[in-house]
């Protein structure tokens, strides 16, 4: 009997492999902003049907008719796509029933308190547990605390009586923009994945290999969500110091910014930290959070 139940994922396996190889696995992608949108945009532009999930109107009403809000995103790309109905967006989770791929891309900030706030990521977890089937592959991109996928999400997905690593899979891969950088993009920038199990970081790895130059896969969800953390913490800490050398600088009458061509020389470790997003500090805060548990 446990052997039936091996060769049934083996073969389920295969057929999702097959799909997202050749390109006819239907990709869902909930949340539409900085990191959801050109994600969409990505996977639509190398041939997949794209469904994305947003609860902003005004977001739905754009993507539709094919106009762009995202700095990072071509234009004429979306327009072109939208035309052909590669990619659509809508609030209706029901959309996603025939899905075999979907990746979430709420955001996680901070509560009124300062406190890593997950409450998109539950709700979310919430909806697709109603629409959840067999043979499908669900990936986290929201920033988050080490954990979350294998404590929080899996078991809320596992309401709907499906198993996961058995039924369907699951695995975390954090999202790695850097909005309006015009050297580094979601196809150059590497994607780091970690699956509950070697199924699932097998399959996000291959998923992801069709929009990516480059996947890292680690041993669990938990690596991968240290990875983001520690890439934030330590930006976060480099704009900090650079931010009271400056003032330093300001009041003896020195241009920081004339030195640092100097600092970013191959031959020193400095590496320049522009910062962009609020989302930077949230991320400190996050790590301080959970180390006090």
């Amino acid at each position: 009997m446990k052997m039936k139940a091996n060769n049934t994922t083996k073969t389920k396996t295969h057929s999702l492999e097959r799909k997202i190889r050749d390109k006819t696995a239907r990709i869902g992608v909930i949340g539409l902003g900085y990191v959801g949108l050109p994600l969409a945009v990505a996977f639509a532009r190398e041939g997949f049907d794209v469904t994305g999930i947003d609860q902003d109107a005004s977001k739905i009403r754009s993507i539709n008719s094919g106009k762009n809000y995202i700095g990072d995103v071509d234009s004429s790309d979306l327009k072109k796509l939208a035309r052909s109905k590669k990619i659509r967006a809508t609030d209706n989770y029901g959309e996603l029933i025939h899905a075999d791929a979907i990746c979430i891309c709420v955001p996680t900030p901070l509560d009124k308190n300062k406190q890593p706030d997950i409450s998109f990521v539950t709700s979310t977890a919430e909806k697709l547990s109603k629409i959840i089937h067999k043979d499908q592959l669900i990936i986290l991109e929201s920033t988050t605390y080490p954990g979350t996928t294998e404590e929080v999400l899996k078991p809320m997905l596992e309401k709907s009586g499906l198993k996961a690593g058995q039924d369907f899979f699951l695995a975390f891969s954090p999202e790695r923009v850097d909005p309006g950088n015009k050297k580094f993009n979601i196809k150059n920038i590497t994607k780091v994945v970690g699956g509950i199990n070697e199924k699932s970081t097998e399959l996000a790895a291959l998923l992801y290999g069709q929009i990516v130059d480059q996947v890292h896969k680690v041993s669990s969800p938990r690596v991968a969500e240290i990875e983001k953390l520690l890439e934030n913490v330590f930006r976060s800490v480099n704009i900090a110091l650079v931010n009271e050398l400056s003032i330093l600088c300001k009041k003896m009458g020195i241009d920081i910014w004339e030195s640092t061509p100097v600092w970013i020389l191959p031959v020193t470790c400095f590496r320049l930290h522009a910062p962009n997003l609020p989302c930077i500090p949230c991320r400190l805060t996050i790590v301080i959070t959970f180390s006090m548990q």
